[in-house]
């Protein structure tokens, strides 16, 4: 309410003025043009110059709007608009003198009255926006800074900071002041970038940060590789300044640069992974205008798998999950964001053969990505016929239905654990694969694959919720084994990766995903800690628990005896196992599903039994 009062006042204050202005402007190119001798002013001579002018500018200035901009943050198009106003305004003082005052006064009046017309409104509408910086610049300072703004350190010296800088000051609620910029281009050394002076390189951030006494830091490079990237936020994220990012320049050239650009630091911004490129038209072959079935679709991967499906212009999308709640947030979002699309979302477990049936032979899916699976190590640990019952045989039902009702392409999301699993949750996917490659062996028509990867960050199984909801809470944060490593990739990443590798799908194919450099998770904790705002063993302590049942100290992701073959993507390779018969695949299956089933089957031995199918498996049989 008060700031509607503002503006209503501050309107009021324009419009008085500009009747002053404009009218004084007139009588002193009056007097000016009559060597300061004040002329006869009869009725008529005022009412023109008192009246008449005055109104004709102010109407003409309310059809151009320029009662309604808000001048503090005027720009190029408002201030042409004043300048068309006035000129349009003298010539209609020139045309109602003419027609009306007979030429009541001469046009070396009108022409410099105008003139001095158009200084003035110029000059009352600049006011504002001075006013408003000279006031800023008044305020209590110190150190060089305003007192009560976090002080600001720009990593980068480009035309992405000065874009940055000016966002900043034209948003001074933020209470956000610049003091200076890093660089490492030795030609930028010692410039200034919007008034700012380059302080120094990279290297030389800790000691900025200390002297300055640094609030955050904003990195604003957004062309730089992630290499470069992982290499300049590593020196920075070891000060106690909080971190602060812009996005990569292709999200730049989207949505351009603007103060809701900038983000905190995540730790996906520290992994330093290679830049995805895409075949996208290899990709739509199989999307575009097809039926696209996705299992789990509610999960945090076939969540991103729909959103990406979806973009992607499919015939139908259809998400089936379990868990109702999954799938309501995904379809709900889809439908606001394609309400155009074809959206079919159906509530079923891929352990109900019949029902998987049923659908695939309504719905006919073209393609469908499998990524309905328990994925937590430990809680499979203690409920290994669970992991049986829904990974290996929630997989069956739906390959076999794929096969069945003609599906082209049957897309299995597997993950690094199915390596030389120690784990019964690995072991499950290992023998999916084994599964999806001896079916591919008896298909005439379905393509099937699958995809391995490692840890994706921020879906429901990774480590990074965990940490970051300990943190909150205060600590601590608890690791198995402080040389625990792990590969990492953000969802969207392994997302885009599995559609391309789909596109590569001969059938058969075991596509291994490059996960990147592993990344200790001791260190992981650690710089999320410093992400949040804390220093790690001091204000949040880390805590060591112990390796859980089944758990390793390394993934891996590809079996020795595979071997590596190349696709047109560098970040997808091909593996190719061997080693297993597939027809006694198919009768340890049947053994197996029986006794999963047995009231007096025991944890041990279904372990034990699927140690005897999978070979490279060691079960954890305490």
């Amino acid at each position: 309410m008060m700031l509607l009062k503002y503006r209503k006042y501050k309107r009021i204050f324009i419009l008085m003025a500009d009747v002053l202005l404009i009218f004084l402007s007139f009588v002193m190119a009056n007097m000016l043009l009559h060597e300061f001798r004040v002329p006869l002013i009869d009725q008529g001579t005022f009412s023109f110059y008192g009246i008449v002018i005055p109104l004709s500018y102010v109407l003409i200035f309310y059809a151009f709007g320029l009662y309604q901009s808000l001048w503090t943050v005027a720009g190029y198009y408002d201030y042409r608009n004043v300048v068309m106003a006035n000129v349009i305004s003298g010539l209609t003082v020139n045309l109602l003198s003419i027609l009306l005052f007979n030429g009541l006064i001469s046009i070396s009046v009108i022409i410099m009255g105008s003139i001095m017309a158009l200084t003035g409104t110029l000059a009352v509408r600049m006011y504002f926006r001075i006013y408003r910086r000279l006031l800023l610049e008044k305020l209590p300072r110190k150190g060089g800074v305003h007192s009560g703004l976090k002080k600001v350190l720009i990593i980068g010296a480009g035309q992405a900071a000065a874009m940055i800088i000016k966002e900043i000051r034209n948003h001074r609620e933020l209470l956000m002041e610049v003091v200076g910029l890093v660089d490492d281009s030795e030609f930028k050394q010692g410039s200034r970038i919007a008034g700012y002076k380059v302080l120094g390189k990279a290297k030389e951030i800790p000691a900025l940060v200390e002297e300055l006494e640094v609030d955050e830091i904003l990195f604003a490079i957004p062309s730089l590789s992630h290499e470069d990237r992982r290499r300049v936020l590593d020196i920075a994220k070891t000060t106690k300044a909080r971190l602060k990012t812009l996005p990569g320049i292709y999200e730049m050239v989207d949505k351009g640069i603007n103060i809701s650009s900038i983000r905190d630091v995540e730790i996906s911004d520290l992994l330093g992974r290679k830049e995805i490129k895409l075949n996208n038209d290899k990709i739509s072959e199989y999307i575009r205008g097809k039926t696209v079935l996705v299992t789990g679709g509610g999960g945090s991967i076939g969540s991103e798998l729909c959103r990406q499906i979806a973009a992607l212009q499919p015939k139908k999308l259809i998400i089936l999950d379990i868990y109702e709640n999954n799938a309501y947030a995904i379809e709900n979002e889809l439908k606001r964001k394609y309400p155009e699309m074809h959206l079919l979302t159906l509530i079923a477990s891929v352990r109900d053969q019949k029902k998987i049936d049923r659908i695939f032979k309504a719905e006919k899916p073209e393609t469908v990505f499998h990524a309905a699976a328990h994925k937590h190590v430990p809680l499979m640990e203690t409920s290994p016929e669970e992991a049986i019952k829904n990974n290996v045989f929630g997989t069956l039902n739906v390959a076999l239905a794929a096969r069945n009702f003609g599906t082209e392409k049957f897309i299995l999301i597997s993950t690094d654990k199915a390596v030389n699993p120690t784990n019964i949750m690995g072991a499950s996917k290992r023998l999916c694969e084994m599964i999806v490659q001896t079916l591919d062996a008896d298909a005439e028509k379905t393509e099937f694959v699958a995809v391995r990867f490692g840890n994706v960050l921020g879906s429901n199984g990774s480590v990074i919720p965990l940490f970051k909801e300990q943190i909150k809470n205060g600590g601590p944060v608890t690791l198995t084994h402080k040389d625990i490593v792990r590969y990492f990739m953000t969802i969207p990443e392994a997302v885009q990766l599995v559609l391309q590798a789909g596109s590569y799908a001969q059938g058969g194919e075991i596509f291994v995903l490059d996960m990147g450099d592993p990344v200790r998770i001791y260190d992981l904790a650690e710089n999320l800690i410093r992400l949040s705002g804390y220093e790690p063993h001091e204000d949040i302590e880390i805590k060591v628990t112990g390796l859980r049942p089944g758990e390793k100290l390394y993934e891996e992701l590809l079996m020795a005896e595979e071997g590596l073959e190349k696709t047109p993507n560098e970040l997808i390779y091909i593996g190719r196992p061997n080693g297993f018969d597939k027809e006694t695949l198919k009768e340890t299956l049947m053994m197996l599903k029986e006794k999963i089933h047995d009231e007096e089957v025991s944890s041990k031995m279904v372990k034990e039994l699927v140690g005897s199918i999978v070979k490279t498996y060691t079960p954890d049989l305490r």
